[in-house]
């Protein structure tokens, strides 16, 4: 049965971030994952960790100045030294508390840097490739839609698959948000299950609403049973807005493992 993971960037951000964990423990979860946890001590995650037995399924490196608007950095010609940091940061970390997979955000890039700013997503990710292999670690990348994050690097999955495959490293893949590719794409089945191959890390809200994926236009009952059936083993995380109190909206978890049983 496939396993759910908290997303921690969107889920009880209100809290400090190893409450959450607590609040997630409590909530059903499988697992949990990260945005930018570095804020807290990397010993005291740890600990939280252990006092709920929970897996975390990745972390995120850093996005640069959230204020400023900024997503990520690794696209971004000019602030290599900046990307790599992160990346090693991101490394470190996830090494520590035993996470899955580190996202390399590449961030926001104008129209007419995006052939500069590939090549400089490429050597980033094969910096982030080559340190991860010794741990054990996968490297996603994820395309988010032109809506939500306007001007973002990545912005559909035929792109970040040309990466992938031209990289040719095998720890590196896709992180698949379903929300992101029906908002942006649609036809989640065939885009699925032609992808399946590259995916590293599945993500779901429900669609237009980005709230508890028990709602909207689509059916995550049966995208999750055909995702089991292509062979995904890995973690399906909620990256949603909760409508209400996260934990009055929890519902979907016993809902969704029964459909997937």
């Amino acid at each position: 049965m496939l396993r759910l993971s908290a997303n921690l960037g969107f889920l009880w951000k209100g809290l400090p971030l190893t409450e959450g964990v607590r609040r997630a423990k409590k909530g059903g979860f499988d697992a949990v994952e990260f945005h930018a946890p570095y804020d807290v001590p990397v010993e005291e995650m740890k600990a939280v960790l252990a006092e709920t037995s929970l897996p975390v399924a990745g972390i995120n490196t850093r996005p640069g100045d959230v204020s400023a608007g900024e997503t990520g950095m690794a696209a971004i010609p000019g602030r290599e030294d900046e990307a790599r940091a992160a990346i090693d940061e991101a490394l470190a970390y996830a090494h520590v508390i035993g996470a899955g997979y580190i996202q390399v955000t590449g961030g926001k890039v104008d129209e007419e840097r995006r052939t500069r700013a590939r090549k400089t997503y490429m050597k980033a990710l094969e910096h982030a490739s080559r340190g991860a292999e010794p741990l054990g670690i996968t490297v996603v990348i994820e395309p988010c839609n032109r809506y939500d994050v306007p001007g973002n690097f990545l912005n559909r999955t035929d792109q970040a698959a040309g990466i992938i495959a031209e990289l040719g490293r095998p720890n590196v893949k896709i992180l698949l948000d379903c929300y992101h590719l029906q908002v942006s794409e649609g036809d989640l089945t065939r885009r699925i299950e032609k992808l399946m191959p590259m995916i590293g890390h599945i993500q779901i809200a429900a669609v237009p609403t980005r709230a508890e994926p028990d709602e909207g236009e689509v059916d995550y009952r049966y995208l999750l049973t055909l995702i089991q059936k292509l062979g995904y083993s890995g973690f399906v995380a909620g990256e949603y807005r909760a409508r209400g109190e996260v934990e009055a909206g929890l519902g979907w978890l016993k809902t969704f493992r029964a459909a997937m049983t």
